[in-house]
C-alpha cells in the first residue's frame, strides 16, 4: 500500500451512493509519488514516497514544517 512517509497519508475507503441510495464500496487513493528529497540533517538525498501535498509544503515551508508536526 502506498503511504506518504512525511504525512502518513494513505488510501481511504467509503461508499459511492447512487440516486436510488444503493451503496457500493470504493477506495480513494492518495496522490503518492516517488521523489528524491534532500535531508538537511544527514546532508544527503533520500528517495521517499511523498504525497503531492507534502511536496508543495516541502517546497514552500521547508523540512522544518514536518519536524514540528512530529513533535
Amino acid at each position: 500500500m502506498a503511504k506518504c512517509q512525511l504525512t502518513g497519508k494513505a488510501r481511504m475507503s467509503g461508499n459511492l451512493v447512487s440516486h436510488s441510495n444503493r451503496k457500493t464500496r470504493t477506495v480513494r487513493k492518495a496522490n503518492i509519488r516517488s521523489k528524491r528529497v534532500f535531508n538537511p540533517e544527514t546532508g544527503l538525498f533520500e528517495r521517499m514516497t511523498v504525497s503531492t501535498r507534502a511536496m508543495r509544503t516541502l517546497a514552500r515551508k521547508g523540512w522544518d514544517a514536518f519536524k514540528k508536526a512530529d513533535s
